[in-house]
């Protein structure tokens, strides 16, 4: 282990968290954790006073803390991703900031990941205490992650994740803006298991993933990484265009065995609106991918670090480069 290079880091994106990142922090500093763990607090600049609670931390904090404040809002998976960045453990335990998770299941996912010798371990729930829409967004995401990304089937994804030393150097060359962890994981690795963990009820009552937010998720599943979906474009178009030939066969065929007949303006109408409404489709989906190279081509930054915070001397200290993208 290199010269003060903790055993573990633990990594929390901080977003509206102001009700319950102390009692994290407190929480997770108190774990037996054998050569050592480090705390690394992302804020993602919600709105309530969660930096000015990360800046006490830092400043009467036993256990090492680096707290990073981005400029301005940018998501969870690119808040994780900063953290990443600033993480010096030989493992880095990814968690949400809202209590959901106990803070003493992550050593469950840690010696698991550490004993089986594997790059990444999930938690998986027996029961989950989010709102039903949230469960049901959540499922239909790890179906898209499924049939999209290469991850070994059956093995569920969420945000409570053991990685080691390994993955996370992989992960961190990532300089693009549009970010999904999970979906960057699997095309490094497939040495991925899971450990059940228990999950808690929100005690704040409230979530920080909106339906908008989900939709742009799976967005970033969908297109971010891979040609799938241009492919199945490709599908539609074929079959609309031989379902076209069929009709025009149907017509002439009709028209010499019955003569000449008056046609349904219903039908042209439905017609038109369905050819119409697929091309349209074909032609965002294609400019969704054009506009996503775009911005990455253009240097669309994945995270800009206003301040970075040590325990040590809860002062500024000197920033990694930008996560610009390439």
């Amino acid at each position: 282990m290199a010269q003060n290079q903790p055993a573990l880091s633990v990594v929390v994106p901080v977003y509206n968290g102001a009700d319950t990142i102390e009692e994290l922090v407190d929480a997770v500093s108190a774990l037996p954790v054998e050569g050592g763990l480090e705390l690394v607090l992302v804020h993602d600049c919600g709105q309530d006073n969660s930096w000015e609670i990360l800046k006490k931390l830092a400043a009467d904090a036993k256990t090492p803390i680096t707290v990073i404040n981005h400029a301005r809002n940018y998501g969870e998976h690119n808040t994780v991703m900063t953290g990443l960045r600033h993480a010096r453990g030989q493992y880095v335990i990814t968690m949400d900031d809202d209590l959901q998770n106990p803070p003493q299941e992550l050593l469950k996912l840690y010696r698991h990941c550490r004993e089986r010798d594997l790059d990444v371990v999930y938690a998986v729930y027996g029961k989950k205490e989010h709102a039903t829409w949230r469960n049901l967004g959540s499922k239909f995401a790890n179906l898209v992650a499924d049939w999209i990304s290469d991850k070994p089937r059956g093995l569920y994804l969420s945000t409570f994740r053991c990685m080691n030393r390994f993955l996370v150097d992989q992960l961190i060359e990532h300089r693009g803006p549009f970010v999904y962890i999970d979906g960057l994981i699997f095309q490094v690795t497939r040495r991925a298991e899971s450990v059940e963990v228990l999950h808690l009820p929100n005690r704040t009552g409230r979530s920080n993933y909106t339906l908008g937010r989900l939709v742009a998720l799976w967005a970033t599943i969908l297109i971010g990484f891979s040609v799938k979906p241009l492919r199945i474009s490709t599908a539609v178009g074929v079959g609309m265009f031989a379902l076209g030939v069929l009709g025009a066969l149907y017509i002439i065929i009709d028209q010499w065995l019955a003569g000449p007949t008056v046609s349904g303006w219903a039908s042209l109408a439905c017609l038109i609106l369905v050819f119409t409404g697929t091309q349209f489709l074909v032609l965002g989906l294609l400019g969704e991918y054009v506009g996503r190279a775009f911005l990455t081509l253009n240097g669309k930054p994945q995270s800009a670090v206003r301040d970075v915070l040590t325990s040590a001397d809860a002062k500024p200290v000197k920033r990694p480069k930008p996560a610009a993208s390439r």
